[in-house]
């Protein structure tokens, strides 16, 4: 209704009109102010959401890092187990091996000849069957310098020369290992 008082009364068409953009200004600068809050407000919960979103994104990647690290893990340790699942076994069967040992050592010093072949054969099938499974002998013979990180000193004796002091004198039971861990250390004498 006040456009179509502007346009009827010239006269008052400069009040009116003065008026009305008295009214326009008012809204506008209103706008503005609320329009200014609005987009100093977005900005704010823009910056909020882009931080958000950057520590959802850190969380992410340390859960994904994690993950992989968890799978990892547990790959390894899955084939350790695998490579030492039949430790126990091995362990069970190594005295086994030694009576053979110690029988083929003493059956050597026979004449029988079938009994010594028949004999090493089964130490050979027992041996090459463990063997197959992933057992090794520790290699440590006499004259070697002793390390107590592949042996096991059972005891000290005086050392029969001055070359074999600090250094195994005798072997008295082999060691075993299992893959890349020893299952049984060698037991030595050392001599003093």
């Amino acid at each position: 209704m006040k456009f179509k008082n502007i346009f009827k009364n010239k006269s008052n068409m400069t009040t009116e009109n003065t008026e009305f953009d008295q009214e326009l200004d008012d809204v506008t600068l209103e706008n503005n102010a609320n329009g200014e809050q609005l987009i100093v407000e977005e900005l704010s919960v823009e910056e909020q959401l882009a931080q958000d979103l950057a520590k959802e994104k850190d969380k992410f990647l340390r859960l994904f890092a994690e993950f992989e690290n968890y799978k990892k893990r547990t790959s390894k340790e899955r084939m350790d187990l695998f490579k030492t699942a039949n430790q126990e076994v091995l362990l069970a069967m190594l005295p086994v091996l030694d009576d053979f040992d110690r029988a083929t050592v003493e059956i050597n010093k026979s004449d029988d000849e079938n009994l010594k072949k028949g004999v090493e054969l089964i130490h050979e099938k027992l041996k090459s069957t463990l063997v197959a499974k992933g057992l090794e002998q520790v290699e440590v013979r006499a004259g070697d310098a002793f390390n107590a990180d592949f042996a096991e000193a059972i005891t000290q004796i005086p050392a029969p020369s001055d070359k074999l002091k600090g250094k195994i004198v005798d072997v008295i039971e082999k060691g075993y290992k299992l893959g890349d861990k020893i299952i049984r250390f060698p037991k030595v004498v050392i001599g003093n």
